[in-house]
């Protein structure tokens, strides 16, 4: 396939899990001044961002999910070879697991689109119908299969424990005036007690390092707190993972860098995602602050 094309200008393509978050996302991206169209079709593709060309140039943002199904599979070439041209294309990936699908899904009311549209051409799941629950499970592990080409190129951001508000900031970061950056390099914090954020390219795990949480003036504060921070940061221990995790990240990002990669989240992890790895998240992304594109998260703090 040949894109044949010198389009120029920022361009997002959003996909991701059915309940996943796509209209949150979306509308952020509006807000943030992107020209956003939902469910286009792949065949359409090449068309549209030439007359948006045309027309000057300016951000766009498209999503796609499997609502088109029958034009997927051309999605995936067709990503490879405008990247291969020199398009600027940004593919972002919203994910959750089963159960926070399930949950959306059972809150809503609404069908998932595989299971309902039975003329998407692969094999609409069929006969069990008065369990709905299976049915509803059949259908998300389908589409996993079907965008899991998609995800393995695109930017994932996992969305199983943010709130709309958590991802409308998050996708903001993601696309503010850095788009273009080769390598996106994310600290995230998080409670392994609340679980792994999936998105994670690498995870450390801090708890084994001395706890502020026990000292009853330390434990209300967090790990951007100066007492707090003064604490860990006489800490031998602390000291010596942050330089180990450090040392493992300057040895190997430029690498990943090379191997053309956009997108690289590292996620510190301790007991309940407030003191211990709120601290390192801090300290590490000033360290590598020099790196170009630095984000950083607190997934359980952000929350709040």
């Amino acid at each position: 396939m040949s894109t044949d094309t010198d389009l120029q200008g920022d361009v997002v393509l959003l996909t991701g899990m059915s309940g996943g978050g796509k209209s949150v996302a979306m509308h952020a991206l509006e807000d943030a001044g992107y020209f956003c169209v939902d469910n286009l079709p792949a065949e359409l593709l090449l068309d549209f961002l030439r007359l948006e060309q045309q027309r000057g140039e300016r951000r766009v943002a498209i999503a796609v999910d499997v609502r088109s199904a029958s034009s997927l599979p051309l999605m995936l070439p067709l990503l490879k070879d405008l990247r291969a041209t020199g398009v600027p294309v940004r593919s972002i990936f919203l994910d959750a697991n089963n159960e926070a699908l399930m949950r959306r899904f059972s809150e809503t009311r609404r069908p998932h689109p595989l299971r309902e549209d039975r003329d998407t051409g692969f094999g609409a799941l069929e006969g069990a119908a008065d369990d709905s629950h299976r049915l509803l499970l059949d259908a998300i592990k389908l589409e996993r299969e079907l965008l899991g080409g998609l995800k393995a190129e695109s930017t994932v951001i996992d969305t199983s424990q943010l709130r709309p508000a958590q991802l409308r900031a998050w996708l903001g970061d993601l696309v503010g005036p850095h788009v273009g950056a080769k390598l996106t390099l994310v600290f995230e914090s998080f409670a392994f007690k609340h679980g792994v954020p999936s998105d994670a390219d690498f995870v450390f795990d801090v708890r084994v390092l001395p706890n502020p949480y026990y000292d009853r003036e330390l434990r209300p504060l967090n790990g951007r707190d100066a007492p707090v921070a003064a604490y860990l940061a006489a800490q031998p221990e602390v000291g010596l993972m942050m330089g180990q995790i450090a040392g493992f990240l300057s040895r190997w990002l430029p690498n990943f860098a090379a191997d053309q990669r956009s997108y690289l989240t590292v996620a510190i992890g301790c007991t309940g995602g407030q003191h211990r790895s709120v601290y390192l998240v801090e300290m590490l992304a000033r360290q590598f602050s020099h790196h170009g594109h630095v984000l950083k998260r607190h997934r359980e703090l952000d929350a709040r």
